[in-house]
């Protein structure tokens, strides 16, 4: 048998025996992680949620009345035509040159 060989056979020894115990290692089980598994998620969601049952007849929404929230969205996509004019602040003591 050529050094070659030997190479061959001891790496493929050595991959079989890594491949084992790493194969030992991923199927031991982990009940109290799979128990809890999702709940930090479900936990911010439900803590970031409002209202979480649906609104009853005859609630009122909240927020703007009907003509404030059209203005508001006219004024939002008007943003876009022409930008809001910016300023400069002065403040005293500096230089507004470059």
């Amino acid at each position: 048998m050529s050094i070659h060989q030997r190479t061959c056979v001891l790496v493929s020894v050595i991959a079989t025996a890594a491949i084992g115990l790493m194969a030992g290692c991923a199927a031991t089980p982990t009940p109290r992680l799979d128990d809890s598994f999702g709940q930090a998620v479900r936990a911010a969601r439900q803590a970031q949620t409002r209202q979480p049952s649906p609104p009853e007849p005859g609630d009122a929404a909240q927020g703007l009345d009907g003509k404030s929230a059209s203005h508001l969205i006219e004024r939002y996509q008007d943003s876009f035509k022409t930008p809001p004019k910016t300023f400069e602040i002065f403040s005293p003591g500096t230089s507004s040159a470059p």
